[in-house]
């Protein structure tokens, strides 16, 4: 209840986001979480993969405000490898994940499914529910940081593709009001 007394009105902006966003409100199977959030078994496209920290081409700061990133986009060449600084300087829980729109679509439902198990909530991440029960869930990815308001989280990533990439959060609601950015690969 002070949570929801103290953003009242964040929390009435994210769930009328929420509602108008037509997000999915059906959980996925047990267990289905835990897939890698861009190397999905059923297209397996490439998105890239985790890099080696000895070979980090440069580092990139990207910061996490409520419903969009700083910077906006990214331009990048094609085998580099990037450590990614992501901060989440909002008042809701934020992720940073880097896979194409199709991927980003189906970790929607599974993002749903956290919340609908009281997993992520709007402003923090119970860690310990994560893991108890059927089907236990976890978000420990390389290419993705989900993250409380206030904290910092490292990717370090090699883009060894030609996939056409974004990076969102795929928080419910999110997504749809446009906490997305585009990830340009040039050769």
């Amino acid at each position: 209840m002070n949570i929801i007394r103290k953003h009242a009105g964040s929390v009435a902006l994210a769930l009328s986001i929420l509602l108008a966003s037509g997000a999915p409100h059906t959980s996925l199977a047990a267990g289905s979480h835990g897939d890698d959030h861009g190397h999905s078994r059923k297209a397996e496209v490439n998105i890239g993969m985790q890099g080696d920290p000895a070979r980090v081409s440069r580092t990139i700061q990207i910061i996490m405000f409520d419903n969009y990133y700083e910077p906006k986009s990214l331009s990048l060449k094609e085998g580099e490898t990037v450590r990614f600084v992501v901060t989440n300087k909002g008042e809701f829980v934020h992720e940073f994940n880097i896979a194409t729109a199709e991927m980003h679509v189906s970790h929607q439902g599974e993002m749903m499914e956290m919340m609908d198990r009281g997993i992520l909530e709007m402003d923090r991440i119970r860690h310990d529910l994560m893991g108890h029960g059927t089907g236990s869930m976890s978000h420990d990815h390389a290419n993705s940081a989900l993250l409380e308001p206030g904290q910092t989280a490292e990717i370090v990533w090699t883009f060894d593709t030609h996939a056409k990439l974004e990076f969102a959060c795929n928080v419910p609601g999110h997504y749809d009001s446009g906490m997305t950015g585009k990830i340009k690969l040039s050769h």
